[in-house]
């Protein structure tokens, strides 16, 4: 397995007390447990900074203990081989969680922001920190429980027992991206999970790119097998096929299939995410998300991690 080169090795996920971003920090544990990562809490606002090290946490007498000191207790609690560092700043939020990416593999945010982070409205700090950070930005939605990331059980085993659903890779493969594929193969890789990678296309982009296009079939997917799959051979299945091929000998150990779908790749993403236990999706280097990843990030019924890339 190929593990990323993203500088600082962590994960780090912000705190703000409320339950959506306790569901985020629980989210983050797990992947860091996955990838044999430290993790990092990070809570912004106004007051004195405190740190601490986890399970270790000092909390002085005559202080109460912070929704921080609370955040980090519990998970050293439920994850106790994790290493834990928690930290708090009285820096903004968006530009305390943004400077925290730079320094780390992944940074790990909820869905919908409570007045913790400064008064900002609800979902106002997940678009604004994967907006602008460096490096992946991982949204997960309110509610998420672990869960959520496996098959459903259905013979009394237990849950942590079950596969984990399958990743599902939105991909330009006219436009394909490193990054973004290597994140996609390396969290499928960490979770012994399927790859699902979807390709959506439009007519309009088929002929700027001097594709030829296909006729009334419009779907096409490939398995592993010998590459040849049942699509029906346009450039689009090629151009998809001919991005993921290096990255398939680089991961032999995961199962990946391709999606080729004509239309665009919004409802399509949204539509494989019910099935997915990881939804990757990214958005180019100094440039925000655009319109469907936005969606994606308010909508997907799991968690999204965007990659910014190029």
């Amino acid at each position: 397995m190929e593990a990323m080169n993203t500088g600082t090795r962590s994960i780090t996920v912000g705190i703000d007390g409320s339950p959506t971003s306790l569901d985020a920090a629980d989210w983050a544990a797990r992947e860091a447990r996955r990838r044999r990562l430290p993790l990092r809490l990070l809570h912004a606002g106004t007051g004195p900074a405190v740190s601490g090290r986890v399970p270790d946490v000092d909390v002085p007498a005559g202080r109460t203990r912070t929704a921080l000191d609370r955040a980090a207790i519990q998970l050293s609690y439920a994850h106790p081989a994790l290493d834990i560092i928690a930290r708090r700043t009285g820096t903004p939020a968006v530009q305390a969680l943004l400077a925290a990416a730079a320094d780390t593999e992944t940074l790990v945010v909820g869905s919908r922001g409570a007045t913790g982070f400064a008064g900002f409205q609800v979902g106002a700090v997940a678009l604004a920190v994967t907006a602008r950070a460096e490096r992946p930005v991982v949204v997960v939605r309110a509610g998420e429980i672990p869960e959520d990331e496996r098959a459903p059980v259905t013979d009394g085993s237990p849950p942590e027992s079950a596969p984990y659903l399958p990743v599902v890779l939105g991909l330009d493969a006219g436009r394909p991206a490193d990054a973004l594929i290597r994140y996609a193969f390396d969290t499928a890789a960490f979770r012994s999970a399927p790859l699902h990678v979807v390709h959506a296309w439009t007519r309009s982009e088929a002929y700027a790119r001097g594709a030829r296009v296909p006729g009334p079939e419009n779907t096409a997917e490939r398995g592993d097998g010998d590459g040849n799959g049942d699509g029906n051979g346009d450039g689009e299945g090629r151009a998809l096929a001919g991005a993921l091929q290096p990255w398939r000998r680089r991961f032999p150990g995961t199962t990946v299939r391709e999606h080729v779908v004509q239309g665009h790749p919004g409802p399509h993403l949204l539509r494989a995410s019910a099935r997915a236990g990881l939804l990757v999706v990214g958005r180019e280097t100094g440039a925000g998300p655009g319109r469907a990843v936005r969606s994606l990030i308010r909508h997907a019924p799991c968690a999204v991690a965007v990659v910014p890339h190029g």
